[in-house]
């Protein structure tokens, strides 16, 4: 068993990189819910549970910097997607570990963290830790499916994503499952909506709904200071 992963040698990454295609193109992480920016509710159950804490965006950089964190691009004006924001992470981090998180999840587990780095310490060759939930958005029972874009993993890793990228591949839970990986399901009662995300516009107004959301002006922006 390996030792425990201290929250201070686990950077979040907080992926808005996005064209935002199927809301039209707007920038999603802005995009307001309850009067809040999306990804400022993200911030306020992410950053508390890692260290250092990046920003992963390809357009309105200063509005992301104004939260007080530092702000990474990809390569590229592409917007080649989530794999690119990963990547620009794990080249930028300075621990070992790396947390991502997309902007549109404003319930994600407020213990995401511990959850996933508990299951690596049980799987010590394990290199990646990624949760299996079912999807809240089918609005049937469904099969528990891998949640790609909220994993915690080592930041040597970033070789591999590079080459794999570079060799024209764009499917992160692709390369996730090619690497020594262990998947955390996540089934208690409070992660029933906790990786409802926000594709469309008819799901940013769904989550107006969602129950646990709160996130006060100033909260996130200051969280770290």
């Amino acid at each position: 068993m390996t030792g425990r992963i201290e929250r201070s040698q686990i950077t979040g990454l907080l992926l808005a990189g996005g064209r935002g295609s199927r809301m039209g193109g707007v920038d999603k992480g802005l995009q307001l819910l309850r009067g809040q920016a999306l990804f400022e509710h993200v911030l306020a159950r992410l950053a508390p549970q890692v260290g250092p804490v990046l920003i992963n965006a390809n357009r309105n950089q200063a509005r992301y910097a104004a939260s007080g964190y530092a702000v990474v691009s990809d390569a590229d004006d592409s917007f080649a997607g989530p794999l690119a924001g990963l990547l620009a992470g794990l080249q930028a981090a300075k621990t070992e570990w790396l947390l991502s998180a997309p902007c549109d999840t404003p319930a994600l587990p407020l213990d995401l963290a511990a959850r996933l780095a508990a299951a690596q310490q049980q799987s010590p060759n394990a290199e990646l830790a990624v949760p299996l939930s079912a999807n809240p958005q089918e609005g049937i029972a469904s099969a528990s499916q891998i949640q790609p874009v909220f994993c915690l993993l080592r930041v040597s890793l970033k070789d591999s994503l590079a080459d794999y990228i570079a060799g024209g591949g764009r499917k992160i839970d692709t390369w996730l499952r090619a690497q020594p990986h262990c998947l955390v399901p996540f089934e208690q009662p409070s992660d029933a909506q906790a990786f409802f995300n926000a594709n469309s516009l008819a799901e940013l107004q769904a989550l107006e709904g969602l129950e646990g959301i709160e996130c006060r002006p100033g909260q996130a922006a200051g969280a770290h200071k």
